[in-house]
């Protein structure tokens, strides 16, 4: 923990002292917490949480990203990774990022990552992440979400997200080219603005190919279905 502290720090002191002409502008800062959520299935309950955090320009941005799920039942972190990452515009709508990002599920393996991706919204307005992570046990990362309003109110959320593998990862649960996919939809009322935002909605993991056989072997399924209840957060 003393070590990840020092490395935020040393990013975020970096970023701060390399970027003074981009500082001269207002500094922002916000954060977005796209998931809050208890998540109900029918083997195993699950809190797992989505958020970024940043502060920076429009021209430099610091973003601490962290995601994880923490089984109730087993009372342990079955995923947990923290990003630090710098994203820098590419387009009117596209910010570059570049970073590192660490992964340390309870039990382990613990992997450390070179980040490179893509941030930003397409034509069709859909939000987009495109992320490698590098290293000796390389993937890709593809997110997509779509919030559709039906009132001024209540919005319907649809996402996506496919981890693919380039190499065997046994310990971490991954065989090579065995993507995992996650998808759901997400029904939320804007209970103050859009800053809070509760949510009902379906959540939906499948693992394919070498993957799905490892989770098998593990007494794992291949797929899962859960019911979550949960609130978005912006400010």
């Amino acid at each position: 923990m003393a070590r990840l502290k020092q490395f935020f720090g040393a990013v975020l002191l970096a970023t701060t002292m390399g970027s003074v002409p981009a500082m001269a502008e207002p500094l922002q800062w916000g954060f977005q917490g796209e998931q809050f959520e208890y998540r109900f299935g029918k083997n195993e309950d699950v809190f797992a949480w989505d958020f970024d955090a940043f502060a920076g320009s429009d021209e430099r941005k610091f973003v601490w990203r962290s995601e994880g799920e923490y089984g109730l039942d087993e009372k342990a972190f079955e995923t947990l990774e923290n990003q630090a990452r710098l994203q820098v515009p590419i387009s009117p709508f596209f910010d570059a990022a570049g970073g590192v990002r660490l992964s340390t599920p309870e039990g382990g393996p613990n992997r450390v990552h070179g980040v490179l991706g893509v941030k930003g919204l397409t034509r069709q307005w859909f939000e987009v992440d495109a992320d490698l992570f590098l290293s000796d046990k390389p993937f890709a990362r593809f997110e997509a979400e779509y919030e559709a309003l039906i009132t001024n109110r209540i919005t319907l959320t649809p996402s996506i997200e496919v981890d693919l593998p380039f190499v065997d990862d046994r310990r971490a649960g991954f065989g090579a080219w065995g993507p995992k996919v996650e998808a759901g939809a997400r029904l939320s009322y804007d209970l103050v603005d859009r800053m809070v935002s509760p949510y009902i909605g379906m959540h939906y993991e499948r693992k394919f190919g070498e993957t799905g056989d490892l989770a098998r072997k593990e007494g794992e399924g291949r797929d899962a279905l859960y019911f979550v209840v949960g609130t978005k957060f912006v400010f």
